[in-house]
């Protein structure tokens, strides 16, 4: 195996360059990672709003990730967007093809976009279950997400954990993001990792801001990449969750608020702050 892990985003391109594989590929590179994609649709998107979306050809993305797997190798996969069933079986068919058991799968189910714009037709919610859960070594749905995959409620962290569970018992740890809890339920965020064996809870102050476009897929690449090194599941959640709360908080003073809309976090505030070159 190389010096740094090699890591692998399946998602659609931001052309505002703060979600999808320009996030991915820029939290790889905090991590010391190496980044390759697989991309599944272009975008015409801002801060502001995803104007249009072009997806490829599934055939076209099978062979973009067989030609990943066979010539550079694969430490970690993170998935992100992923449009129609045919794409979510497509994705599957390869990665049962080339990962070994010990690969770690990391699937965020992106639905929706910050600026509300549908990334995930109904019908492709079942395959995601059927095809991608199975095979995911974790997954990290927002409360939305959680409650658009399983039917239930989510309003109580009781009701999130047996949503978590449901969805575990098809073969993945869930991690529930709790970002898109209600004000009403305080300053204190709680993310959920539930687990077969343990329930982990990370607890935190919301970070009242604009600069919060690409936070999933941010988090979700974070963790791909610390378990590409080796990290354990819980250790992995924790230091990514650290790391996007340190992007988050850098986001206003480095990029001054990118955009109009919904800023971008900062993904390469460490590497900046400790080599001067912001």
């Amino acid at each position: 195996m190389p010096a740094i892990p090699r890591l692998l985003t399946i998602a659609g391109s931001d052309s505002g360059g703060g979600a999808g594989i320009q996030a991915d590929l820029k939290t790889f590179a905090a991590h010391g990672a190496y980044g390759m994609s697989a991309i599944v649709a272009l975008t015409a998107q801002n801060t502001r709003e995803v104007r249009a979306v072009h997806g490829a050809p599934a055939d076209f993305v099978a062979q973009q990730i067989d030609a990943v797997f066979e010539d550079l190798g694969v430490d970690g996969v993170k998935i992100g967007m992923l449009a129609t069933p045919e794409l979510v079986r497509t994705v599957a068919d390869r990665l049962r093809v080339h990962a070994g058991p010990s690969l770690p799968i990391v699937l965020d189910p992106v639905m929706i976009a910050k600026s509300g714009a549908r990334l995930l037709a109904e019908e492709a919610v079942a395959a995601l279950r059927e095809e991608l859960l199975p095979i995911a070594t974790i997954v990290t749905p927002n409360l939305p997400e959680l409650a658009r995959l399983t039917g239930r409620p989510v309003a109580t962290e009781s009701e999130r954990l047996a949503a978590a569970a449901e969805i575990g018992a098809l073969g993945p740890a869930v991690l529930v993001k709790g970002g898109h809890a209600e004000e009403s339920e305080g300053d204190e965020l709680v993310d959920l990792l539930w687990t077969p064996d343990a329930v982990h809870r990370f607890a935190h102050r919301r970070i009242v801001t604009r600069s919060t476009h690409g936070t999933g897929c941010t988090l979700s690449s974070a963790i791909a990449a610390r378990l590409a090194r080796g990290e354990a599941l819980a250790e992995a959640v924790g230091g990514a969750i650290d790391y996007l709360r340190g992007a988050i908080l850098a986001a206003v003073e480095s990029l001054g608020s990118l955009g109009h809309g919904v800023g971008p976090v900062d993904h390469l505030y460490r590497f900046a702050r400790k080599e001067g070159f912001a």
